[in-house]
């Protein structure tokens, strides 16, 4: 099957290289971004502006071919799963990033915690929820002692 999917925006931030960007924006909560979403798709945006943090889906169009193995950021020595780690080498390179929006004009949001490159297309935005999006007793695998 295929299936076609809309870009409705873009995201421009300060990184040009992926050894530019944080592993993730909370790790660089002052990096600063914007999403432009396109006009046909502004009115979307209504009701935004409640929303202290997001959720945007896009593509990693700096992607290189997907491999099912890949060493983690974290751990580089000990490859594991594509789908068990966030590199964007998948065979679906679509990236999930959560931001915190600092401001709203017309279609384009200001965001901070920034960890995409420039230039990536924008496929979704979600409002973070936190008591939708947060679960307790999680279990975070290989992850486990390497953060924090």
């Amino acid at each position: 099957m295929q299936y076609h999917i809309k870009q409705i925006g873009i995201i421009r931030t300060g990184f040009q290289n992926p050894s530019d960007a944080p592993i993730q924006g909370v790790f660089k909560p002052d990096s600063k971004g914007q999403v432009e979403v396109y006009e046909e798709y502004a009115s979307g945006l209504d009701g935004i502006e409640g929303f202290s943090h997001l959720i945007l889906l896009y593509w990693f169009h700096r992607a290189k071919e997907f491999s099912l193995s890949a060493a983690p950021f974290l751990d580089p020595e000990n490859p594991m799963g594509i789908f068990s780690i966030r590199k964007p080498g998948r065979p679906n390179p679509i990236g999930l990033s959560v931001v915190k929006l600092e401001s709203r004009q017309g279609g384009i949001l200001n965001v901070s915690q920034v960890d995409m490159l420039d230039g990536s297309p924008l496929l979704d935005i979600k409002p973070l929820v936190p008591e939708f999006d947060f679960r307790e007793d999680v279990k975070i695998g290989w992850l486990n002692g390497k953060l924090r």
